[in-house]
């Protein structure tokens, strides 16, 4: 029944393609045609990716070992989404009213321009490449979150391997936990190599270079030109990076009672790739994991809705809180999920649905505010102004930005007080808050802009052997993060496939990198404009003026150009300088302590 669904649309847009040719040149009578074609691709658009969607949800939310049926059902339904964006009809229309564009709205371009950026990965001239390429992904994603993780003889929960890594001085603990994180890479690296040849050929047909280009056209960007900007990142934050290396190697040594290394042994960092360091530091007076405790897991995400609703949102639909799946799966369930948190527009309109498994600690809390950052964001540009094909962040970064900006607004002292979350006199050491910060969005960029995003473009736009998957990899992480393995990796690991972006949201993890520069231009925004506060200790919490700003930045979606909408709502290109100006009292901290200290990160940045 799909197919004939898929075959009848597309024989009808080929009639109206054909039509074209001699219908007159008058504005009206394209707009009004191309409008037609439109209201039909919406439709048609929002019925199959819900359908994905809801295949995807049940294979990320029900992993049962052995059972293939919810894999093999996710890749019908996205087998049917990929027939349809990548339909000759569909391309062939959208290739000819973009070639009209003078005559059409900018909103309906922009829908065509979208039409045309999905087909690329999906095109139906790429045969059968396509559904090979959707299998085998569905495949991976079952084996990353259905691998039992095995720990000194006994099955172990990702969320117990972070919790070691976070917490526990026993060095020897910690390289259990660390290798045992890893060797799901072994399982993942045969299906990663193929996979990255069926992306590059997905979208051969459409004439994208490879699958990186692909991803970067949709910032309007070439390869080259995404490149430029995650360097230029990089080297923006290099010199207090390189101070909170140094610090941290100093640091680790003592607490752990070794020699200082010259690199910073993966192991001794709080975070599985080393991503994030700011477990390293605990910011007395303003840790709330006991408060949280208190309350319970299901508070949070309760708690973090009456938040948004403070500022002038509305409350979430029931069908949030009816389908999500917010907490971890019992050990007896007899069925595993996804780990990973994420934020879900199932139908591109009303259902909603949160993926997490949250505890009651302080990420979780933070997490959970960040996820909520993206539901809100959908429910803005959900509205009958914004066709359902751009219903979407001005561009990727943006919906991270917004996420990553409320987790920091939420963990400010003045936001911690104002919900009694921490006592109203509790003092803390502001220098230690804002290191625990720069832990966090700082170390970030070498990371997401630098090992991530490089690995990547090798990957894609190299064609990186398979033989030097992970030599590259560990060359990368300790070029840009200054970070080596506790021991020798083969290339019977593959690291780089543990991390679940390189398996189901490939080719655009720089995304993370833009959405924190952003973030910090626009947090410095409300903090100087609207809040009239010090952008370090902020209380978002009831000021319904930053909810009418964050609306009429969300509310257009990806129907406005996102570099305009900067300028429009901030009036300001995309810089990292407000991110630097924002750490520079801790730069200032940082060079004092490291007094004597040997550097071992070179002073120029890598790129």
């Amino acid at each position: 029944m799909r197919q004939l669904i898929i075959l009848s649309f597309a024989t009808c847009l080929t009639f109206a393609a054909c039509q074209n040719k001699t219908a007159p040149k008058d504005n009206t009578a394209t707009q009004n045609q191309a409008q037609a074609f439109l209201d039909q691709y919406n439709k048609e658009y929002q019925k199959y990716a819900y359908a994905d969607n809801i295949g995807q949800w049940q294979l990320n939310t029900h992993i049962v070992e052995g059972d293939t049926m919810d894999q093999h059902n996710a890749s019908i339904a996205s087998a049917a989404l990929a027939a349809f964006t990548g339909s000759a009809g569909n391309i062939d229309s959208a290739k000819k009213y973009i070639a009209l564009k003078d005559q059409l709205t900018p909103i309906q371009l922009r829908q065509f321009n979208a039409i045309l950026f999905l087909a690329g990965n999906n095109p139906a001239t790429a045969g059968d490449v396509v559904k090979k390429r959707i299998d085998l992904t569905n495949d991976l994603v079952a084996k990353l979150y259905g691998y039992k993780f095995m720990m000194k003889g006994k099955e172990v929960t990702p969320n117990k391997i972070d919790e070691i890594l976070r917490h526990s001085s026993d060095l020897n603990d910690r390289l259990a936990a660390w290798q045992s994180a890893k060797e799901v890479g072994k399982t993942l690296k045969k299906g990663l190599i193929e996979v990255r040849d069926l992306r590059n050929k997905s979208v051969a047909p459409l004439n994208y270079k490879d699958f990186f280009a692909y991803n970067a056209s949709d910032y309007g960007m070439t390869s080259d030109e995404v490149l430029a900007q995650t360097h230029s990142m990089i080297h923006d934050v290099w010199p207090l990076y390189r101070e909170l290396h140094t610090w941290a190697r100093y640091t680790l040594a003592e607490k752990y009672h070794q020699p200082v290394p010259e690199y910073l042994p993966a192991h001794w960092l709080p975070n599985r790739w080393g991503q994030d360091w700011s477990e390293l530091v605990d910011v007395k007076g303003l840790n709330i994991d006991g408060y949280l405790n208190g309350k319970g897991a299901q508070w949070i995400p309760r708690e973090s809705e009456k938040f948004y609703m403070s500022i002038g949102f509305d409350s979430l639909p029931p069908v949030f809180w009816e389908k999500s799946s917010l907490y971890p799966v019992a050990a007896n369930a007899g069925f595993k999920k996804n780990t990973h948190a994420s934020a879900w527009h199932m139908d591109y309109a009303d259902d909603i649905r949160s993926l997490q498994s949250i505890e009651p600690n302080t990420e979780w809390w933070g997490t959970c505010l960040h996820e909520f950052g993206h539901i809100y964001y959908y429910r803005s540009y959900s509205n009958p102004n914004v066709p359902i094909v751009l219903r979407n962040g001005a561009n990727r970064g943006y919906h991270e930005a917004f996420g990553t900006m409320m987790g920091l607004a939420s963990l400010q002292k003045p936001f911690l007080k104002g919900l009694g979350m921490i006592d109203s006199n509790a003092t803390s050491n502001d220098t230690m808050e804002m290191l625990k910060q720069g832990l966090q969005y700082i170390v970030n960029i070498p990371w997401g802009s630098g090992t991530m995003t490089e690995f990547e473009h090798a990957l894609y736009s190299e064609n990186l052997p398979a033989d030097q998957f992970n030599a590259k990899w560990w060359e990368l992480v300790k070029k840009c993060q200054g970070i080596v393995p506790p021991a020798d990796r083969g290339e019977e690991y593959c690291d780089a496939a543990t991390k679940t972006h390189i398996i189901d949201d490939p080719a655009q993890y720089y995304d993370y990198s833009i959405a924190n520069v952003l973030l910090f231009q626009f947090h410095t925004y409300i903090a100087d404009s609207i809040l009239h506060q010090d952008p370090h200790a902020t209380n978002y919490w009831g000021n319904k003026d930053i909810g009418a700003f964050l609306k009429k930045v969300m509310t257009p979606g990806q129907s406005v150009d996102w570099r305009e909408h900067m300028q429009t709502c901030i009036h300001s290109d995309m810089s990292a300088k407000p991110m630097v100006d924002y750490f520079a009292p801790l730069m200032a901290w940082l060079k004092k302590q490291n007094e004597g200290r040997k550097y071992t990160l070179p002073e120029k940045a890598p790129y």
